[in-house]
């Protein structure tokens, strides 16, 4: 069985030294690829800028921008039998990227516009067999706002948390199947969350 996971952040460069991203340390994709890895499965990693060691024996796939993930994830999506999208794929990109660094010590102003929603197009190519596994991280109506995302975007299970995650914070998380089976934990790390993310892939694909 082939696995493919996004972890880490993307980088939206407005100039040659200063970027757009949040603080995603791809901690949770990091320790997924290990621990599949060591169940056996064949393990792709997709993976922003972080300062983790990849796991030996996994095919590393290194990107900085949401575009470059995109690329990468739909070219190795077509042979995977899972995807685990861990990333924190940043929302905005600048309309312009300047070249050199920018010397404005002025007001100006940035114009945003909407990256790729990598979800949405793996859910045009999601073969039946396949399985897709995705995060919403969510400030306020976590639960009802992750199985909105579960349905949009068409996954077997979407894994909720809020911004406590980051670093190597614990959070209150929300898994939802695509059967309707909620589970809620309180407080609880990355370490126990790849665990039963693990467990759940186990119970799945061998179905």
């Amino acid at each position: 069985m082939k696995i493919l996971i996004s972890a880490g952040p993307t980088r939206e460069y407005i100039d040659s030294v200063r970027f757009i991203s949040n603080p995603s340390t791809g901690k949770i994709g990091y320790l997924l690829a290990e621990k599949l890895k060591l169940k056996g499965y064949s393990i792709t990693l997709v993976s922003g800028p972080t300062h983790l060691k990849p796991p030996e024996g996994i095919k590393l796939i290194n990107v900085v921008s949401a575009e470059e993930m995109e690329k990468a994830i739909l070219e190795e999506f077509r042979k995977a039998d899972c995807l685990i999208m861990a990333a924190a794929v940043s929302d905005w990109r600048p309309e312009k990227r300047y070249f050199g660094k920018l010397k404005i010590k002025e007001r100006w102003d940035l114009r945003l516009v909407p990256t790729p929603d990598i979800l949405k197009e793996v859910s045009k190519l999601k073969r039946d067999s396949q399985i897709v596994i995705g995060f919403a991280l969510e400030t306020e109506n976590m639960e009802d706002n992750a199985l909105k995302k579960l349905k949009e975007k068409k996954l077997d299970l979407i894994v909720a948390n809020t911004p406590s995650f980051f670093g190597d914070g614990a959070s209150d998380v929300i898994f939802i199947s695509k059967s309707g089976d909620v589970k809620k934990f309180e407080n609880i790390g990355k370490e126990k969350v790849a665990e039963l993310i693990v467990k759940w892939v186990e119970n799945n694909l061998t179905k």
